[in-house]
């Protein structure tokens, strides 16, 4: 088994036991949202092989129509990809773009040398000239971070901005601010994974890239600090969250034994709040503190991109953008 499959088969195990069947949330909503976040936060790595329908429905003892309708749920929405004869994979980021492309540049590659060679020139010169032209201003990308909430949505756009190439320029926007006015002159589009499909429909004619996002170091060393004897409450603000956050505190705080997941308008929140000693809520929940007394302690399970996928996916995407954009832009001329 590859390293990445055993990260996988990890995750999977911790979203198996975050599975609640007394919530009030479907299991259906749980699964598909776990896995959804799980992709989006990197738990689950690209090209995975998740579990074949009918092992992951015994495995969590529910019918195996419902696993196979969110596999089909998520392969509409890009995250995974079903190859005939192999099983269902988790999918790379998204990117459309990539099939053939090495392919592409090879045979280009070929092209440009024969033409070279017509012109007198010979490879080593031309080598020395694409150098040269290399050193040119590279055409500057407009790029715009997309997401569900404005705060973390500016901060994850101020996380990236710190790792681009001088002259690029990011700008943050909720996807609810620009679904009936579609921004212009946008070249690339930044996106959670779980958003991706949105971001598709809302700006059609654009890239949209996903980004991964894992919980932050603040939000890590909150939950480490957690006395295990706490009574805890986390609280999601969308249904198809609370499975994969409740395995990322399982994760981060395995000391916990006391805790109680709760959504948005179940029933019994109220009590659950005045119970608890520590209060963690989702991004977007922050409205949760005007209730808690001054003894409770409650912080934010707050998400920030992976410098990880920012320097294997996201900059590369930039400049594969950069390198399309100038294309079309010197055909058009």
């Amino acid at each position: 088994m590859s390293d990445k499959q055993e990260i996988f088969e990890r995750a999977m195990a911790r979203i198996v036991q975050a599975m609640d069947r007394k919530s009030s949330v479907s299991l259906s909503v749980q699964l598909r949202g776990a896995l959804e976040f799980g992709i989006a936060s990197g738990e689950l790595p690209s090209d995975a092989r998740l579990p074949s329908v009918r092992a992951l429905a015994a495995r969590l003892k529910i019918s195996p129509v419902t696993v196979s309708n969110v596999y089909a749920a998520l392969q509409t929405s890009g995250l995974v990809d079903g190859r005939v004869g192999s099983g269902t994979f988790v999918s790379g980021n998204g990117d459309r773009t990539n099939d053939g492309r090495f392919r592409q540049l090879d045979q280009q590659i070929s092209e440009l040398l024969c033409l070279a060679k017509s012109c007198g020139v010979s490879a080593s010169e031309l080598a020395v000239r694409i150098s040269m032209a290399s050193t040119a201003p590279p055409r500057p990308v407009r790029i715009l971070m997309v997401g569900n909430f404005t705060d973390a949505t500016h901060a994850y756009a101020d996380e990236l901005r710190e790792h681009l190439p001088e002259g690029d320029e990011i700008d943050a926007a909720v996807l609810e601010e620009i679904a009936d006015n579609p921004p212009k002159n946008i070249d690339l589009v930044i996106a959670p994974k779980t958003l991706l499909a949105k971001a598709r429909e809302i700006l059609p004619g654009v890239e949209v890239i996903g980004l991964t996002l894992i919980p932050n170091e603040a939000t890590r060393v909150a939950l480490a600090s957690i006395p295990p004897d706490a009574k805890t409450l986390a609280y999601s603000y969308f249904p198809g969250f609370v499975t994969i956050m409740k395995a990322g505190i399982l994760r981060f705080a395995p000391h916990v034994t006391q805790l109680t997941m709760k959504v948005r308008d179940e029933d019994g929140l109220s009590a659950a709040m005045r119970d608890a000693d520590v209060v963690i809520y989702a991004t977007g929940a922050d409205y949760l503190r005007r209730a808690l007394r001054a003894e409770q302690t409650a912080f934010e399970y707050r998400h920030t991109p992976d410098i990880h996928a920012i320097r294997t996916e996201i900059l590369p995407a930039i400049e594969r953008c950069r390198a399309t954009t100038k294309s079309t832009k010197a055909t058009a001329e």
